[in-house]
Formats: structure tokens, C-alpha cells, sequence
């Protein structure tokens, strides 16, 4: 061992104390006299370990892969579910590609399969491999994507155009999903730029999708298909995260958990209290319509005021009466339809994240309770509107409550509850329930 003396103290951390430096950080080589380097200052080996575990460390905070620190190559599953020995081979392949792929990040890797087949897992054991040598990474959804890029508008911090850069120069880049994020004129034209910016480039990227090419835009899908520089894994697993049967109750609807006597019929009107005429008519005017839209759903109903005026027992009574009828709506409240979706990324939960929301976007009658309540990260806002602009599209029957006024509520969603086409909206200004003066 080389001799040194210790000319900077540095504070020592709770691991052993270097033997070569002592914890201080800092070593002087004996050296001759006539070496270029006496008397030269040198970090000890130990910092430069230290060292790397801070820049790796902060490489994979900007990484944006905290939910997927558990998807690794060790952590995945190469049998898959089920015994077909077919499916199971893809499994197999993707694997060996991926693997193959995050050793050398040549060129780019598109991962093709259906919900829950496991091409997340795989392109985040790339990301987190390619982390820990050091390498700039982003990983992004394609909703997280556009999420940042609308998030600078608004920002003190960045501007657009310097998020622009990082997101299509940066060193390697995995974009998780395409073809979930809402497809307005900008966002096809903001994906297609940084796609085609990385094609002329080459530089690394892995792109997943359960898309097939033909349902991806066709400036995008002509770029997907340069064999010469993407390498296409078509992945036939079943769901790893073993999503509902056609015809199984979502585990995410409320309305068997209500109280029975939210009901129409058991609805006050409160006439005996003498509200002001306004407050009154307000009240009487949501039950009216209430009973109308459950009669007969069609389009959007929304129920504002502040909170025990009556609002979920009216939305409640709608979903009961259509169950009754035969239907099974989907009764929520919009703080658990939340927490519901981020179980779902759990590595234990027994429910595909993308059957859940597809359960909540696509069903028959939708009854969201509480809208406001939630906690209003840009993830929460972006999903919210997904599943709010898929049934303004398709005008699918929708209840919706809420505490807020049409200020507070997300600019989007309120231009389509604002669509009288659609949306008809009852505002209860009468005082709470609970306020009522007791009868002696």
C-alpha cells in the first residue's frame, strides 16, 4: 500500500473508515522528486466510489423509474402464465432481446403485445440496467410525456424548448405505451417530432405499444418499420397481472357498499323546512332530472354544491335504480378510482391497471362522486381527463357530483361539462342536511 498524508479532512461517513486515506477523502503518493506529479493531490479510491454511487444515484431520480425500481431482469417472469409452450417461447425471446438490447443500445427496440403481457417490465429492466452504467435515461408514458411537455408552460424552472431538448437528445429514452395518450393535433405533433428526431439520430430508444402497426399513425408506423435500425418483438403472454373476466362486477364500483336508503324514494325534498324559494326550487329541480336521467340516461348530469345538500344520495339513486333495471353501473368516488389505478402498478395486485381504466372509460353508466376531491397531480388531472374526454366523444351516459365551483375544476373537463349538447348541469344551494334544526 502506497503511503499518503492526509491534507484535507473530509467528514467520514457511517461506512468503514478507508484505510488508504483514513475517511479523509484526500492522499499525497510518495513520489520523486523529479515526478510531474509530486506533491499532487488525489482523490482516494474510496471518493471516486462514493463518488459514482451519487452520480448514478441522481442519473436514476431524473430518470423518472421510482415505480418500476422493482423491474429488473432478475424480478421477471420468463414462464409466463398458463402452459402453451408457444406463448411462452415469445416470452422467452423478448427476454433474450431485451437483455441483449441494454448490453449494447443499438438502435431501437419496439415491444408489441397485448395489456399486461409484459413489456413494461421489460423496458424498464432495460432503463434500469442502462441507469447503472452511467448513462443518462428518461422513462416516460406517453401521457407522462406530453404531461412534462404541457407542465413548462406554466413552470418558472424550464422552458418548453429546453424540455424539448432533454426529452429528444437525451442519451437513452423509452417511451411506454404509445398510442394511450390523448391524440389531439398537438400531440401527434409533438410525439412524431421527437420520434423522428431520435429516427435521424439514432440514437437508443425502446418503444412499447399493444397497438398493432396499423392502428399507429403512418408517420410513425413507416419509422417503426425500418428494419435496419428497429429491431420488432411481438410478445403473445397472457396477463401477467391477470386482468377481469368478460362479465365479472368491476372491483372499483362503490354502489353495492351505499347505504339502502339512498334511494329516490327515500329522498327528502325537505318541503316542511321553509328553504328560500330559490334554495327550494334548486333542489326540487336535481331530484326532477335526477329521476328523468335515470329513467332514461342520456348524455351528462352534473350536481354541484357544497357538501351534505344531497348530492351522492341523488347520484346513488340513479345507480341503484339502473341496477335494478338490470345494468351494472360503475359507482366511484373519484379520490378511489385513483388510488385503484395506482394499486394496480403494484407487482402484487391481481388487476391490470389498463382493464380498470378501460372499465371505467367504456362503461354503460358511469357515476363519478366527489369530483375536486382528488389529489390534483398531473398524473391524477390526465387520467381524469382521459376517461372524461372518451365519454364526452362518445357521449356516453355520465353522473358526475361535486363540492367545487366550475372555476376550480380543470379548464378541459369544464369546456365539456360547460357542452349544454351534452352536459346539464344542477346547482343545489340549499344549506347542508346536518344543519337542519333538531326536532323536539
Amino acid at each position: 500500500m502506497e503511503k499518503s498524508d492526509i491534507t484535507k479532512k473530509i467528514k467520514p461517513g457511517k461506512e468503514k473508515v478507508c484505510p488508504i486515506c483514513g475517511g479523509y477523502g484526500y492522499v499525497r503518493r510518495e513520489r520523486s522528486i523529479d515526478d510531474p506529479n509530486f506533491g499532487t493531490l488525489e482523490i482516494c479510491e474510496c471518493q471516486r466510489v462514493i463518488k459514482q454511487k451519487v452520480s448514478t444515484q441522481r442519473l436514476y431520480q431524473v430518470s423518472n423509474l421510482d415505480v418500476y425500481k422493482h423491474m429488473t431482469f432478475d424480478t421477471f417472469n420468463i414462464s409466463g402464465i398458463g402452459g402453451n409452450r408457444e406463448i411462452n417461447k415469445t416470452l422467452e425471446v423478448a427476454f433474450n432481446t431485451s437483455k441483449n438490447y441494454a448490453q449494447h443500445l443499438n438502435g431501437w427496440l419496439l415491444l408489441m403485445g397485448g395489456f399486461g403481457c409484459g413489456k413494461t417490465h421489460l423496458a424498464a429492466a432495460i432503463a434500469n440496467q442502462v441507469v447503472s452504467l452511467g448513462i443518462e435515461t428518461l422513462f416516460l408514458t406517453m401521457p407522462d410525456l406530453l404531461d412534462w411537455l404541457r407542465f413548462t408552460f406554466t413552470s418558472k424552472e424550464t422552458t418548453y424548448e429546453k424540455r424539448f431538448e432533454e426529452i429528444r437528445n437525451i442519451r437513452f429514452l423509452v417511451l411506454d405505451d404509445l398510442g394511450t395518450q390523448n391524440a389531439t393535433d398537438w400531440a401527434r405533433e409533438k410525439l412524431f417530432q421527437i420520434i423522428n428526431y431520435r429516427y435521424n439520430h439514432k440514437l437508443p430508444t425502446v418503444i412499447t405499444t399493444n397497438l398493432s402497426m396499423a392502428q399507429i399513425e403512418d408517420r410513425i408506423s413507416s419509422r417503426l418499420q425500418d428494419r435496419e435500425l428497429v429491431v420488432k418483438v411481438q410478445i403473445d403472454a397472457q396477463d401477467f397481472r391477470n386482468p377481469l373476466v368478460d362479465g365479472e362486477i368491476s372491483p372499483i364500483s362503490s354502489l353495492s357498499q351505499i347505504s339502502d336508503h339512498r334511494t329516490f324514494e327515500k329522498f327528502s325534498t325537505r318541503k316542511s323546512e321553509k328553504l328560500p324559494p330559490d334554495a327550494q326550487r334548486s333542489l326540487d329541480q336535481a331530484f326532477y332530472s335526477a329521476q328523468q336521467f335515470a329513467d332514461k340516461p342520456d348524455g351528462w348530469i352534473v350536481l354541484m354544491g357544497i357538501f351534505g345538500t344531497g348530492k351522492t344520495h341523488l347520484a346513488a339513486a340513479i345507480g341503484r335504480y339502473r341496477a335494478a333495471l338490470g345494468d351494472d353501473p360503475i359507482f366511484t368516488v373519484v379520490p378511489d378510482l385513483l388510488d385503484h389505478l395506482r394499486a394496480t402498478f403494484s407487482p402484487t395486485s391481481t388487476v391490470s391497471y389498463d382493464n380498470i381504466f378501460n372499465q371505467v372509460r367504456t362503461t354503460k353508466l358511469l357515476i363519478l362522486d366527489d369530483l375536486g376531491t382528488q389529489n390534483a397531480t398531473p398524473w391524477a388531472r390526465e387520467k381524469l381527463y382521459q376517461v372524461l374526454n372518451y365519454r364526452y366523444e362518445t357521449k356516453l351516459p355520465t353522473v358526475i357530483t361535486t363540492s367545487a365551483t366550475l372555476k376550480e375544476i380543470d379548464p378541459r373537463i369544464r369546456s365539456r361539462m360547460m357542452d349544454e349538447r351534452v352536459c346539464q348541469i344542477y346547482k343545489i344551494i340549499v344549506p347542508p342536511y346536518s344543519s337542519r334544526k333538531k326536532k323536539n
